[in-house]
């Protein structure tokens, strides 16, 4: 009989030889500083015996072990219950769910907000179930992003990282191709009824959502990329938009909490009118699990019956859902956020001195030191010396630009970016990128 199955030892050998074999590394704790063990497979891990500094983490208020946090979470657990136990649409919506709903909405200007059981599915969902005829996608977007995209029966435009010039020359190669009007008031409005078209069992290229009957048109881009720390100029693409008139959807996962109010950069840039989709996660700043959407009453709605990430999925559990709230709440009037981009400017500031390039305008901090190998050696470097940077390399990042990517956190203190910065001397020193 021939064999159909999956030769996965094949691929693994693969990864091994190419170096891009990962492996899981368990962590006592999610803070600034924790034991680690080494990869164990399936067995139980044991713990090194050295505390590690981590600048790796998106906790970056550092308030998943806050007391306040955690006492929400147990509140929850014990009121609520540990979980959903089921849809939100059958028996999983409770007052939890509401109330960080509610915060979240207030948050971002918006009417309501939707919450997931994971930032991707929330990307996701919402892609799919807005079915736009024609996405335009920056070319360094989250992989749930792209994946949205290919779940869509349309064309997707991929246009040059934060390249507004490239965006429009896109937009209007499109509306030169297909000659179809647009009516720039009826199509930017965050209120039209995004309900329009939306029947799952009609295609996307016959049956467009658009309010007056042309293509519709989706602009899509991270505000805060994950890997680079560079910010797209969410304002000039917010005017290329209504050009032409397209909706914007921004991803706010490394950006909620960090900005104005507790928001992110479309709070920062107060863009709350004229950004259409905004989503986010709860499981980065918000110390939390989970991802949400924020927007008009009719895009929520819409949601709410056609995004299938949500529709049939459980509920977000009671305690994530508690949690959230009251790290959102702490973002929004404590001082992490301050804290945080202290920590960033004192990080930044000791890089560039040693010599590093570090781009971005963020609070990630990525070197790029290009060469995989590079990069592997000096992480290894720097676990020796107990500070934990994880090495990003390919496929996460283009050939040749493998990196290391520094993430500090409002609760390290002044003298933890100081033991930071003089590992990453000694380790460069050692590798010989210094």
């Amino acid at each position: 009989m021939e064999d159909r199955g999956f030769d996965l030892e094949a691929r693994l050998a693969t990864l091994e030889e190419n170096e891009l074999n990962r492996t899981l590394s368990p962590v006592d704790r999610v803070a600034e500083r924790g034991y680690f063990a080494q990869s164990c497979g399936g067995e139980l891990p044991v713990l090194d015996a050295d505390e590690a500094l981590v600048f790796a983490s998106n906790n970056y208020l550092g308030l998943t072990d806050d007391q306040r946090v955690q006492d929400a979470a147990r509140r929850a657990a014990a009121t609520v219950g540990t979980g959903s136990g089921a849809s939100r649409l059958v028996t999983g919506d409770t007052m939890v769910h509401r109330d960080v709903e509610r915060l979240l909405a207030e948050t971002k200007g918006t009417d309501r907000a939707l919450t997931f059981s994971s930032g991707y599915a929330a990307n996701v969902g919402t892609i799919a179930a807005l079915e736009p005829d024609v996405i335009f996608s920056d070319e360094l977007n989250h992989a749930s992003i792209i994946d949205g995209c290919r779940l869509v029966d349309c064309e997707t435009v991929v246009y040059d990282h934060r390249d507004v010039e490239d965006l429009r020359a896109k937009l209007a190669a499109r509306a030169d191709r297909d000659d179809a009007p647009v009516d720039a008031d009826s199509a930017s409005d965050p209120n039209a009824d995004a309900c329009s078209g939306s029947d799952s069992s009609a295609s996307a290229s016959s049956d467009s959502s658009s309010p007056d009957g042309t293509e519709s048109w989706l602009i899509v881009t991270d505000s805060v990329f994950s890997m680079d720390g560079t910010v797209a100029p969410l304002s000039a693409l917010c005017d290329v938009a209504e050009e032409f008139g397209a909706w914007v959807m921004v991803d706010e996962a490394h950006a909620t909490g960090l900005y104005v109010d507790g928001g992110g950069v479309v709070q920062a840039e107060g863009l709350e009118d004229r950004v259409h989709v905004q989503m986010g996660t709860l499981s980065k700043a918000l110390a939390s699990q989970g991802g949400y959407v924020a927007g008009s009453d009719a895009l929520i709605s819409c949601l709410v019956n056609d995004a299938r990430s949500f529709v049939f999925s459980t509920g977000l559990t009671p305690p994530a859902a508690a949690a959230a709230s009251e790290a959102l709440h702490l973002a929004r009037h404590g001082d992490a956020r301050e804290r945080l981009w202290e920590n960033v400017a004192h990080l930044r500031d000791g890089l560039e001195t040693m010599g590093f390039d570090v781009p971005g305008d963020s609070q990630i901090l990525p070197v790029v030191v290009g060469d995989r190998r590079d990069a592997l050696a000096l992480e290894a470097a720097l676990r020796d010396r107990n500070v934990v940077v994880p090495a990003i390399r390919p496929p996460t990042v283009p050939d040749g630009e493998s990196r290391l990517r520094f993430a500090p956190m409002a609760t390290h203190e002044q003298a933890d970016v100081v033991a930071c910065l003089e590992a990453v001397r000694e380790a460069s020193e050692e590798v010989g990128l210094l």
